[in-house]
């Protein structure tokens, strides 16, 4: 797996799963359930993960959607 983004950006993570769901990319977000932790206020970032094969596709295709990656 490699990480694809870290953002405690909860519209940006369903705006990228939702382009990877279309395009059959699957994807696995780690630290959701930190927010139970947290209070649920926002605090630490999800990170979403890809497969490596799928990685250069992957930013090929938000590319072409105008998403653009935190840093």
């Amino acid at each position: 797996m490699q990480e694809l983004m870290r953002t405690n950006d909860i519209t940006l993570t369903a705006l990228v799963r939702a382009i990877l769901d279309d395009a059959g990319i699957p994807i696995f977000e780690l630290d959701v359930n930190m927010s139970v932790l947290e209070g649920s206020i926002g605090i630490l970032p999800r990170r979403m993960m890809v497969a490596e094969r799928d990685y250069e596709r992957v930013l090929r295709i938000l590319a072409e959607n105008e998403v653009e990656l935190p840093n």
